[in-house]
């Protein structure tokens, strides 16, 4: 079999030596039977990351950037370069029969590229597969969810964290089924279990797959891509696993941690887009109550950084960008 390893990135020099490191590492256990291209898209880094890939890894497709397009297009770039979402038989018949989206934050470990490939393998009617994710420390970290809806929500918004007694309750909550988390019996074991969707950060899809429901949607700068596309190939029949045997690290958010605050923004408006093109999926009430819930979130967060501000835990220029932020999502188109 062929997988395509596709890895974005920007501004994370160190980072992603080590993950294509761990890459050639992984290949190497199932070298037998796989076959394994890496294509790293640089979205214009500064920090000399395109320079450290090719002196580094000569056999690495390089495709460096002179403007950061995001990581959905990006990701497109590198799949239409592999024959997808381009016309012709001949030069779809030269595509991979499998690619994997993986974050340049991120660990392979031992022979995971392999099982996720042996698991898509041997299920030929499933769409994505995604691995178990561990942060940088060797915690949990749930690589797969059930779509959002509107308790998600409200456990994301609400800061109950910051509200005498009620942390312990916030963290029992935010590992719920109620909010969209699979339990950790299933992560921690070794069956693979169905999921709505799994993170892009590690996200492995069928070629046949893609061929059959498009690339990424270019709407969404970055966040929910992943979420859209499992959502589209679950209604074409072809469901998402998690396959919790295969294993890697993620460094989580450093990309979008250097800017987080516009982060932030965009993540709003992926999500207001994911529930209006999919609207058909959630109830007429969902619809009504999703915009007063989040104004009143945002609110009540304002609420708790301003006292932040006047205990000296917040800068006045942190407390600025988190209220532009807040008042641009408000500001968003439903």
């Amino acid at each position: 079999m062929r997988l395509a390893v596709i890895i974005v990135s920007y501004n994370v020099h160190d980072l992603l030596r080590h993950c294509l490191q761990s890459v050639y590492g992984s290949a190497r256990k199932s070298e037998d039977w796989l076959i394994v291209d890496v294509t790293v898209v640089d979205n214009a880094s500064h920090d000399g990351s395109a320079q450290m890939v090719a002196d580094a890894f000569p056999n690495v497709n390089l495709i460096a950037m002179t403007d950061n397009l995001g990581f959905t297009r990006a990701n497109n770039f590198a799949l239409r370069g592999l024959g997808f979402g381009v016309d012709g038989e001949e030069r779809f018949a030269s595509a991979p029969d499998l690619v994997l989206l993986l974050n340049p934050d991120t660990e392979v470990v031992d022979d995971a590229l392999g099982k996720l490939a042996s698991f898509m393998r041997d299920n030929p009617t499933w769409g994505v597969c995604g691995p178990r994710l561990h942060y940088g420390d060797g915690a949990l970290q749930h690589g797969g969810f059930a779509f959002p809806g509107l308790a998600q929500i409200a456990l994301d918004l609400m800061p109950l964290a910051a509200l005498p007694g009620l942390s312990r309750l916030n963290d029992q909550l935010l590992h719920s089924r109620l909010n969209g988390r699979y339990s950790r019996q299933q992560w921690l074991g070794v069956r693979p279990f169905v999921v709505d969707f799994v993170l892009g950060a590690a996200l492995m899809a069928r070629g046949e797959s893609i061929r059959a429901v498009g690339l990424l949607d270019e709407g969404y700068f970055m966040y929910c891509e992943e979420m859209d596309w499992c959502l589209r190939m679950r209604e074409a029949g072809m469901p998402t696993y998690a396959v919790p045997t295969a294993q890697i690290v993620h460094y989580e958010g450093r990309s979008s941690t250097q800017v987080r605050w516009r982060s932030f923004e965009r993540l709003w408006a992926s999500r207001f887009r994911f529930f209006g093109k999919h609207a058909h999926r959630y109830p007429q009430v969902f619809h009504l109550l999703l915009r007063p819930l989040v104004r009143l979130g945002l609110a009540l967060n304002g609420m708790v950084a301003r006292r932040q501000f006047a205990r000296g835990l917040l800068s006045g220029d942190r407390l600025g960008e988190q209220l532009d932020a807040y008042a641009k999502v408000l500001s968003l188109e439903g």
